[in-house]
Order: structure tokens, then C-alpha cells, then sequence
């Protein structure tokens, strides 16, 4: 069985550092919707929860299905397939942009999740566009660019937090960081004849539950949600919701232009490691698992997962994505999510996601050549204004106030550029690359490409796609002129460069 999966030692961490990715996003798509929104909890869990677990099963199935191919392919056994599950910002816009508004409009919160169906149904097909372009965008976008911009998302949005998580609770996790240090960056492991994934969870459990961090309670609550529900067919309430999706489409074609950038950056980066996937066929697996998913009533559209070389490094095959899948899959139908949790202290496993984001930060820095090195710090901007504006956003809410209301006097007062967060960490994923873009073709000397990103980003700034809250025509006319001036001025380079007029930087260490 574990030759016909191609599971490898190394896909035990994988596993477990997938499935708690997997399971986080799980559970919050299910608080959101029966705390926020008001959803039955019995809906959420027998209608939505298992066309969830179907579309990461189905996500999983294709990953590995690829990751054998390449291996007949090439004839290696060290492939290691890529990760996958539910697109943690989907879950966030459909909930807040979709559902919530619609609910509080109607009345009706089964109403809103026809339309959020509709609009996962027309956001995937948004996403099977990448299947398209995506080769032709993997060749005009530098590697060091589409590595750098993940190595952002990477720090800040996957070992940020987790990293914050385990320092609230410290008794667990840094013996699990401490493991992870010595076995995973290390020469010589802690217990080598125990697969560390087992170990981190064994040693986290075990300190979860020695120091009170665990009780009994919550393996009670979890037992009560044990049930089987089966996904069920969902075609009229998919259909019947589609028509009013269409005003949400707005959202929609960001968010899927998103996915499948984030999608080609993960494909890139396995690439750098060492797996080279077939592009088209993983942007049409994205794209259709999200339709199966919204077949069979989950709103929220999947997506390739950051990590690949993260799991690479610890030896994993291609094995684990298919388990991670199945597993959600089973927790689904069974309701067996909260039984876990309360068995299983989160705490042990998000350092294994501070791990992975390490990992990939680290691949953009290795890969890319010296002196386009400042690509990778450049691109980190917009992800860090990301997760600061939406730490203070976060922080306004539970105050039971917003930026609004505070005014932009009082955060410039305070020392906090509120106004700038909002430009620069507003499409933080796509802003990420047009600026890392502008510092490699300026590097290169590639006038041409960068007045091209320039008038793009110009363009991406104008419709709303980049640097604003909300999509929209002339949201943002001084960053918009502001990228033309930037054209203007690569233009007068690339003039310069023709007449010879331009000479050498006055930076000493250009050519290292």
C-alpha cells in the first residue's frame, strides 16, 4: 500500500503539517458561518462541511495523480507532490462580501449560500483561465520575482502567525520548534528511528495535556458532532444562484486571478526545487475541484498550497497530499473535526507551519542570482503592509470600532500610516510581483519590460485590482500617475540607453 501511494518516512511531518493547515481553515470556515453569519450549525455540517472535505479529497487526488506522472515521467522516486486545500482568503471574502450582506439584506441565509455557490462556480472558472496563460506567465515573469513574492505570503501569512501562537503557549511549542531545529535544520536528529512528524505531535500532545493547556471538555464537545453525512448533489441550489452571483463577480475576478498567481508562484517554486509540473494540467486541477466542490454545496473554491519545498526538505513523496485529503474528507462525512481538537493541541502543530514558511523564504533566497538579491526584500513590502493592515483592522473590529471612525489624523499622529497600509497591502499578491518586477528589470537593464509593468500596474491600480479595499474605477489616481511616471521615466532610459547617454551606477558592489 505505501509503495502504490509512494508515502516515504518523510511525508508523516508533511501529513500532519498539511492536515492542521487543512483543519484550521476547516474549522473557521465553520465558525464564520454559524457564529457570524447565524447558518443552523446541522447545515453547515451535513449540507456544506462534507462538499468541503469532497473538494480537498479531489484537490488531494489530483496532486498526487500528477506527482506520479512526473515520476513515470522522469523515472525519479524523490518527486514530492504538491500540497493543496481550501483558499484560506476565499473563505474570508465569501463569508464578509458574499453571504453576510445577503443574509442581513433577505433574511434568508440559505438564500446567500446559493449565491456564495454561484460565486465559487464563476470564481473557479476564473481560475481554469490560468490553465491558459500560465505558461505564458511563468516565461515573462522572472523566477526570482514569482519565488520572492511567495517567500512574502510565505513569512507573513503562513510562520507569522503561528509563530505569535506558539509564543502563547511556550510550554508546548518550543520543544516542538526546538525538535523541528535540530531535526529538520540540523545534521543529526533528536530520536532518529521516530518519523518526526510523529515525534512533534507526540511531544506536543503530551505537553498539552501535562501542563492544563488540554481538558476533557473538549473531547466531549466533539464527540457530540460524530455523525455521517454524505455529499449530496446540490445542482438546483448551484444554478438557482448563479444569476445573482453575477453582481458579486466584481470580487470574483480578483480573487481568481489571485488564486491562480498563487497557484503558478507554488508551481514555480517546486520547479526551483527540483519538480517540474505540467502547468496547465495543475491550474485546471484547482479549477476543477472548486466546481466539484460547489457541486456538492461548498462555496469556497481550493487552491495549491505554499510549502512544496518545505516538505521536500524533510523527505516527503507524494504520498501525503492524497491522506491529507482522504482524512479531511473522512473528518467531514463523520463530523470527527472537533474530536481531534480536543484530543490534539494545535499549539504542536503550527510550528511545523513557522517551519515551512522559513523554508520557502529561504528557496527565493538561494535561487535567486546576487545581485538581483534586493528583489526578495523589495517584494516582502506588500505582504508586510498585508498582514499589518489587517492586524489593526482585526484590532479596530474587536473594539467595536473601524479606521473610519478613528480618522486618519489620529493613526498619522499616532505614527501609523493608515492610509499607506491600505495602498500597498490592498493586492498584496499581485502588487508583490509588479514591484519585484520593476527591481529585476531595472537590474537587468530591461527598460522595455519595465515601462510594460509600469503601464500594467498603472491599469491594475486604476480598475481596483491593486492597492484598494474594494475593486473599482479611480480609486487610487495618484498611485495610478505614479506608476506613469515610473513608465516615463524607463522610456527616457531606454532612450538614454540608445544614445549612449546613460553611464554606470554609482553603487560599488552592482556587479558582485
Amino acid at each position: 500500500m505505501a509503495q502504490l501511494l509512494g508515502w516515504k518516512k518523510g511525508d508523516w511531518g508533511a501529513y500532519f503539517g498539511l492536515l492542521a493547515n487543512n483543519l484550521t481553515n476547516f474549522f473557521t470556515m465553520a465558525g464564520l458561518l454559524i457564529f457570524t453569519v447565524g447558518m443552523p450549525a446541522e447545515f453547515v455540517y451535513k449540507r456544506i462541511a462534507p462538499g468541503f472535505g469532497l473538494a480537498i479529497f479531489t484537490a488531494g487526488f489530483f496532486y498526487w495523480y500528477a506527482g506520479k506522472n512526473l515520476m513515470k515521467k522522469t523515472g525519479r522516486t524523490d518527486v514530492t507532490a504538491l500540497p493543496s486545500g481550501p483558499s484560506a482568503p476565499s473563505i474570508f471574502i465569501v463569508v464578509f462580501m458574499v453571504i453576510m450582506p445577503i443574509a442581513k439584506s433577505t433574511g434568508d441565509v440559505y438564500y446567500a449560500w446559493r449565491v456564495a455557490l454561484g460565486w465559487c462556480f464563476l470564481e473557479a472558472l476564473i481560475e481554469l483561465s490560468g490553465a491558459f496563460i500560465g505558461d505564458w506567465l511563468r516565461r515573462i515573469i522572472p523566477r526570482s520575482v514569482l519565488l520572492s513574492a511567495l517567500s512574502g505570503l510565505g513569512l507573513l501569512l503562513l510562520a507569522m502567525n503561528p509563530i505569535l501562537q506558539s509564543f502563547e503557549a511556550p510550554y508546548v511549542a518550543f520543544v516542538v520548534i526546538a525538535v523541528i531545529f535540530i531535526n529538520w535544520f540540523g545534521k543529526k536528529a533528536v530520536f532518529p528511528k521516530i518519523p518526526t512528524g510523529f515525534l512533534i505531535l507526540a511531544i506536543g500532545t503530551v505537553l498539552a495535556w501535562l501542563f492544563g493547556q488540554m481538558d476533557a471538555s473538549g473531547i466531549t464537545e466533539g464527540l457530540k458532532q460524530i455523525g455521517f453525512s454524505f455529499p449530496i448533489p446540490q445542482f438546483g441550489d448551484l444554478f438557482k444562484g448563479i444569476s445573482p452571483a453575477m453582481v458579486f463577480l466584481i470580487s470574483a475576478i480578483p480573487l481568481g486571478v489571485t488564486n491562480f498567481i498563487f497557484t503558478l508562484e507554488n508551481i514555480e517554486s517546486a520547479s526551483a526545487a527540483g519538480d517540474d509540473f505540467n502547468v496547465r494540467n495543475i491550474m485546471l486541477a484547482n479549477g476543477i475541484s472548486s466546481i466539484i466542490g460547489s457541486f456538492f454545496g461548498c462555496p469556497f473554491p481550493t487552491t495549491v498550497y505554499i510549502g512544496h519545498p518545505g516538505w521536500k526538505s524533510i523527505g516527503a513523496g507524494i504520498g501525503y497530499t492524497l491522506v491529507t485529503g482522504f482524512t479531511v474528507f473522512i473528518i467531514s462525512i463523520l463530523g470527527l473535526g472537533g474530536l481531534f481538537l480536543g484530543i490534539i493541541p494545535l499549539s504542536a502543530v503550527f510550528p511545523i507551519l513557522f517551519y515551512v514558511g522559513i523554508v520557502v523564504a529561504r528557496q527565493a533566497a538561494n535561487e535567486t542570482p546576487k545581485i538581483e538579491l534586493p528583489v526578495v526584500f523589495v517584494s516582502l513590502f506588500p505582504w508586510i503592509a498585508n498582514w499589518a493592515l489587517t492586524l489593526v483592522n482585526n484590532t479596530l473590529s474587536a473594539a467595536g470600532t473601524n479606521a473610519g471612525q478613528v480618522g486618519l489624523e489620529a493613526f498619522t499622529k499616532a505614527g501609523v500610516y493608515h492610509r499607506g497600509l491600505v495602498a500597498l497591502g490592498s493586492g498584496a499578491p499581485i502588487s508583490s510581483i509588479v514591484w519585484g518586477c520593476l527591481v529585476v528589470f531595472a537590474i537587468r537593464n530591461d527598460s522595455v519590460k519595465a515601462i510594460i509593468t509600469a503601464v500594467t500596474a498603472a491599469a491594475l491600480t486604476y480598475t481596483g485590482v491593486i492597492h484598494s479595499p474594494g475593486v473599482g474605477f479611480g480609486l487610487q489616481p495618484e498611485i495610478t500617475v505614479g506608476y506613469l511616471l515610473i513608465a516615463g521615466l524607463f522610456a527616457y532610459k531606454f532612450f538614454a540607453d540608445k544614445k549612449g547617454l546613460a553611464g554606470e551606477t554609482d553603487m560599488p558592489d552592482q556587479t558582485a
